[in-house]
């Protein structure tokens, strides 16, 4: 992972102006998902490092641009830099990294850069369904689903697929684990924001819902609901919640076991994705998804 913030930093210091740096430097590094996934399917090269830097930048320009929709105060637990620097730096800086990748892209090769500015352009798509969703109470299943594949799944997917093309293995099915992974990482990631709390998430629990964000299971525990029920938890979407209306809706998701229904969900998503890379026997791909579903933040 140094050898990737090492390149980050090279890609950003030849733009030549302080702010860059002073702003990128208090950038949450995260996870890395993406980067280890194309790392254990590539391998260790000097390609694969700049494909996972350049990947990077173009998670941390979304992430930052998310931030700015969201009005978020935390990232990861610390300042965000929209709250830090303000929405126009932030927004800038978002820019300024979107387009030094594709820069970088373009020098590299011109299928892997077909794919990962395709996938660009999907996350762009995913985070204006999220926005339109998140005005009023969503109970469609399949926009949710459709919003997180392009808001989320998509760049794990092309970051799988050029892992493939690095390594001569077979993309399509490496992108149908990404994809796969990509859903249940996303589909885990809202699951979290109800069950965890404050310290653990590094932001505040439950904002998804005050956010206007219907995810799945609000949408889950809408189908179980009676009518006044309905009404009730569609009464608390976008509100600041009291401790005794986040205990209602916690309580009733454990009455209608909707927990274990989205588990069941989670199953499918990384069975198919395991199934897909069966044949190659990578014992790593499947630590990843593993770790990926068991995580708490």
């Amino acid at each position: 992972m140094q050898k990737i913030d090492q390149y980050m930093h090279e890609f950003l210091s030849e733009l030549n102006y302080k702010p860059i740096l002073t702003m990128s430097s208090k950038l949450q590094g995260g996870k890395k998902l993406r980067s280890k996934l194309l790392l254990k399917i590539a391998g260790k090269s000097d390609i694969s490092y700049k494909i996972c830097a350049i990947i990077e930048l173009i998670h941390a320009a979304s992430l930052l641009h998310d931030d700015v929709i969201d009005e978020a105060k935390l990232r990861r637990g610390a300042q965000s830099i929209n709250a830090e620097f303000g929405a126009k730096n932030a927004i800038m800086l978002g820019d300024i990294l979107y387009s030094k990748a594709f820069y970088e892209l373009s020098l590299i090769d011109l299928k892997l850069a077909k794919i990962i500015s395709n996938a660009v352009v999907m996350l762009s798509v995913g985070e204006l369904m999220d926005v339109n969703l998140s005005t009023t109470f969503n109970t469609d299943k399949n926009a949710y689903l459709k919003m997180i594949y392009n808001k989320t799944a998509v760049l794990i997917e092309a970051s799988a697929k050029c892992g493939a093309i690095l390594a001569n293995l077979n993309e399509d099915d490496f992108a149908n684990y990404g994809k796969n992974l990509g859903l249940a990482f996303q589909i885990v990631d809202d699951l979290l924001d109800i069950k965890s709390d404050e310290q653990t998430l590094g932001k505040p629990a439950m904002n998804d819902f005050k956010e206007g964000k219907t995810t799945l299971a609000y949408i889950y525990l809408y189908e179980k609901l009676n009518i006044q029920e309905k009404e009730k938890l569609k009464n608390y979407h976008k509100k600041e919640l009291n401790i005794n209306e986040i205990n209602w809706i916690k309580s009733k998701m454990e009455e209608y076991k909707i927990f274990e229904q989205i588990n069941m969900d989670l199953n499918i998503y990384t069975n198919e994705a395991l199934n897909a890379i069966l044949k190659y026997k990578m014992e790593d791909l499947e630590d990843i998804v593993k770790s990926m579903i068991e995580r708490e933040f």
